[in-house]
């Protein structure tokens, strides 16, 4: 059975127990657009400063998310480390939470995990939290071993879904650390707008292999044969790319299918779409899917990971299996030749992620895991 954090908040009561404010640290690999990233950005939006400091350290660069953070009054390091295994890290870490004498290490993905963990255990931080954002796809027995023996050092294990829970404990890591905290997104940056009236189909995603953009586009060519005005807006980019636009061509897409490249925009993008697909082979819970259901709009999403957790199948858009192009197809032609299911699936959807996936949710259910660890790990009464 999967353990889950309480949903209670202490408020005032914490600070009579616990020091005033805890310092919650969290580690990433980098601090570039991504949606794991951009949820380290509403962590810092929407902490409760009265109960927690926070501080940012990115084991890479800079990344043009460092701005927004630190626009919200929390500091941001960067380590400067490149790829490859570099044991080091983990003295620096260390040396790093202890001059900030935090309270709780927070690591996302499995890199951070591997040298945080034990760097918070060298410097005797209080709790050593885990959050594993995605599937872990394609990665080998070693890499999963290395992720298995890095866990034991945490405290808990949170999966953005339950499927990715279920992994975990598959992969060995014990059922009692593992918990499930649901994505959200700030639902008041996405108004409902609903559906727009011949409108692109549009994806938001990186541009990489999980994605199968590849399935995507030839099941527009299919489904442009029966609805010529069908028109697809790509937002992203990534090493699949140059790949994805010889592809487009040969498909005779030209001028069907647009490349956006990265856009800040993505509520202004949603908003003039008539519905939204994602392709993927593999997800946790994916913002831009939830970000889609806000605005109002139909969703078509493959029945991977936690996709099925957010996604209605028939009620707030449709699922089909991943890399079946013929039942993707399909689904596009249905949407878009019934305005009206598409405007009920796209209501039903906004209300799901207002009820589920609101991000003040997401962190305050981190926040109260926080205070849960630190008074068991201070053998304190729940106040």
């Amino acid at each position: 059975m999967l353990s889950s954090p309480s949903r209670v908040r202490d408020g005032r009561e914490v600070g009579r127990a616990l020091p005033r404010r805890l310092r919650v640290v969290h580690v990433v690999s980098q601090l570039d657009m991504g949606g794991m990233e951009k949820l380290l950005v509403e962590f810092a939006r929407h902490t409760d400063r009265e109960q927690f400091e926070l501080r940012f350290v990115s084991l890479g660069g800079r990344g043009s998310l460092a701005d927004d953070i630190e626009a919200e009054g929390w500091a941001v390091t960067h380590m400067g480390v490149k790829a490859g295994l570099r044991p080091r890290l983990v003295l620096d870490l260390a040396r790093l939470f202890r001059a900030w004498k935090c309270h709780v290490v927070h690591s996302h993905n499995s890199g951070p995990l591997i040298y945080s963990s034990p760097a918070a255990r060298f410097a005797r931080v209080g709790a050593v939290v885990h959050t594993r954002h995605g599937q872990r796809f394609e990665h080998g027995r070693r890499q999963t071993a290395a992720f298995r023996l890095a866990a034991c050092l945490a405290d808990r294990v949170v999966c953005v879904s339950h499927d990715g829970a279920g992994l975990s404990v598959g992969e060995g890591i014990a059922s009692r650390k593992v918990c499930t905290i649901w994505n959200g997104i700030d639902v008041s940056r996405f108004s409902y707008t609903g559906p727009r009236a011949g409108g692109p189909i549009v994806m938001v995603g990186r541009l990489s292999p999980e994605k199968d953009v590849t399935t995507l586009l030839r099941a527009v060519a299919r489904a442009a044969a029966d609805h010529p005005g069908l028109v697809l807006d790509i937002v992203g980019q990534g090493e699949c790319q140059p790949a994805l636009k010889a592809l487009a061509s040969d498909l005779g897409l030209d001028g069907r299918v647009r490349f956006l490249g990265e856009v800040r925009d993505i509520p202004r993008v949603l908003a003039g779409a008539s519905l939204f697909v994602l392709p993927s082979l593999t997800e946790g819970i994916s913002l831009t899917l939830l970000e889609a259901m806000a605005r109002g709009l139909p969703v078509i999403a493959t029945r991977v990971g936690g996709n099925p957790e957010v996604v209605v199948d028939g009620e707030t858009g449709l699922l089909v299996p991943a890399k079946a192009v013929d039942e993707m197809a399909r689904a596009m032609l249905r949407l878009l030749g019934d305005p009206g299911e598409g405007r009920r699936m796209g209501q039903a959807g906004r209300h799901r992620v207002e009820v589920h996936f609101d991000v003040r949710r997401m962190v305050s259910d981190y926040e109260a895991l926080y205070v849960e660890l630190c008074r068991d790990r201070l053998h304190l009464r729940p106040a």
